[in-house]
């Protein structure tokens, strides 16, 4: 295995488990922490969180299982834009985000990073 390939592969399954971890964490934490990250909605929106967090999480394991399975420049770009709706959704419900310091939203940056260069990438 060539040492592009390798990295391909190491970039690949780390966002794998990204995706994969954020769809079984947000289950897991349904009623916590996946509830507070929406308390910024406002109050007549209160209906819209579960279906959110469990369609979010759908989507997040969806992608992993697409990536893990059957990687493509197809799946790099799907993710690509997902995760883009996603962050724009969240700077919509909580803009602080980008301020946060463990960046819930700033590290979508390299995320985005590492799918385009991927996307582009003939390993």
């Amino acid at each position: 295995m060539s040492l592009a390939t390798r990295d391909h592969h190491l970039l690949r399954y780390s966002l794998v488990f990204v995706w994969l971890a954020t769809a079984f964490v947000s289950v897991w934490e349904w009623q916590g922490q996946s509830q507070e990250l929406l308390a910024a909605l406002p109050a007549d929106a209160e209906w819209m969180k579960s279906p959110l967090i469990l369609s979010g999480a759908a989507v997040d394991a969806a992608l992993g299982l697409w990536l893990l399975f059957k990687p493509s420049r197809r799946a790099y770009l799907a993710t690509l834009s997902v995760m883009l709706c996603m962050t724009l959704l969240a700077m919509v419900v909580e803009p602080t985000w980008w301020l946060h310091p463990l960046g819930p939203l700033t590290k979508n940056i390299p995320i985005a990073a590492i799918l385009w260069v991927l996307a582009g990438s003939k390993a």
